[in-house]
């Protein structure tokens, strides 16, 4: 890299795309680690996932291995998946329930808390106590996990005071997870949240879902000193209903929420636009609410509607590789083949994440082309898209300078 990170968000134009040096430098890639993945708060799954004590679940962050566990009193916590002996990896699947949790190594036996159990044969001086699995910070928001890996995570409270009120009528706590997918998309993790961020491509590259979804840009694009008519009018029957729907975006772009209307006539995201599951998610009054649509910079974007709710995760995987997993949920005692049919539920974003697949790898190959510049973008269909620059290039110019003081 010829210039340094400070150098390019200095020279950056902030109504043009970024330098090709954030979307394939192996260098910019670890600073993202270090300056925002395992820094910010990230969303790693869901509590309906961990229906009962012992029921767990792992992930990988960079280099951090991790495990998400609920405990004999309910308690959901995380911890570094490494054992305090000699480090190996404990849990190994990505789902499941166990009593303990004991390394595959050496047996050493960990209460579900964390705290080290039984360890064989280290003599009178070894204190248990001091050798307990180290923490990772836990916040649970309406059903949905946060982590921090950071030693001092940022604060959450006001995310979680503003969120709360948004998602708790979809009560995801009494949800469960009808399908799950992950897909690896050979694209920086910047280019799929760039992608996400706009629908100035969705009319040429997603046919089933532009059936449900408006991609007209005076419903998608908001502006903080008002909303279109049409939006403006859902919002206020929605809020009068009892659903806080009205669009909130952080000072600092990390965190949108707004619920949105979908095209006239749509109720889910289906081919038919009719709801997916006979039986509703959550206690949501209109069964045209359309749909919740909440984003958490960097890890997740979520869909909640009124039948049921989609929600993604992203994890980079290395400059050129993203992992995108993506949940349906439906209520816990919806019945497949009777109150709902998976491919009626499912089809619509199974579809729509593979053809973001296709656009973000191509995008990746045109960036890396030695003739790549940064074009400009359209004021219209991409102020979301230079939201995100926005907020990126702040986080890694806070670290650069924490990393100087």
């Amino acid at each position: 890299m010829t210039r340094s990170i400070s150098e390019l968000i200095a020279q950056r134009h902030p109504d043009h795309a970024l330098e090709q040096a954030f979307f394939n430098d192996p260098d910019v890639y670890a600073h993202d680690l270090e300056a925002i993945f395992y820094k910010e708060w990230q969303f790693i799954g869901l509590s309906c996932e961990l229906e009962k004590p012992g029921s767990f679940l792992t992930h990988t962050i960079g280099a951090y291995k991790i495990v998400v566990v609920r405990g004999v009193d309910n308690e959901i916590r995380a911890f570094h998946n490494s054992c305090r002996h000699r480090g190996s990896v404990i849990c190994k699947a990505a789902k499941g329930t166990t009593p303990k949790l004991v390394c595959p190594y050496h047996q050493w036996t960990y209460e579900l808390d964390g705290s080290l159990l039984w360890a064989r044969e280290m003599g009178d001086d070894f204190d248990p106590k001091q050798h307990g699995l180290k923490t990772i910070h836990t916040r649970t928001l309406e059903g949905m996990i946060y982590i921090c890996l950071a030693e001092t995570p940022p604060e959450f409270d006001s995310f979680a005071e503003t969120a709360r009120p948004y998602l708790a009528p979809h009560d995801l706590t009494n949800a469960k997870v009808a399908h799950e997918t992950t897909i690896v998309e050979n694209g920086n993790w910047k280019l799929v949240w760039q992608n996400n961020r706009e629908c100035y491509h969705c009319g040429a590259n997603h046919p089933a879902l532009c059936r449900s979804f408006p991609d007209d840009p005076t419903v998608t694009k908001l502006e903080e000193d008002g909303a279109p008519t049409r939006v403006g009018l859902h919002f206020n029957r929605c809020e009068a209903a009892g659903l806080p729907s009205k669009f909130f975006l952080s000072e600092s772009m990390q965190y949108r929420l707004a619920r949105m209307p979908l095209k006239e006539g749509a109720l889910s995201f289906t081919l038919s636009g009719q709801a997916a599951s006979r039986r509703p998610l959550g206690n949501v009054s209109l069964a045209d609410a359309g749909s919740l649509l909440k984003f958490h910079l960097p890890s997740t974007w979520n869909h909640f509607l009124p039948d049921h709710a989609i929600v993604f995760r992203i994890t980079p995987l290395g400059p050129n590789q993203t992992e995108v997993t993506t949940k349906w949920l439906v209520h816990k005692d919806a019945v497949e083949g009777v109150d709902y049919a998976l491919d009626d539920l499912t089809k619509v974003w199974l579809s729509t994440n593979d053809e973001d697949r296709r656009v973000v790898e191509d995008n990746q190959l045109g960036v890396n082309s030695p003739a790549y510049t940064p074009g400009p973008y359209s004021p219209t269909y991409e102020a979301a898209v230079m939201q995100f620059d926005d907020w990126y290039c702040t986080a890694v110019t806070a670290h650069l300078k924490a990393g100087q003081s």
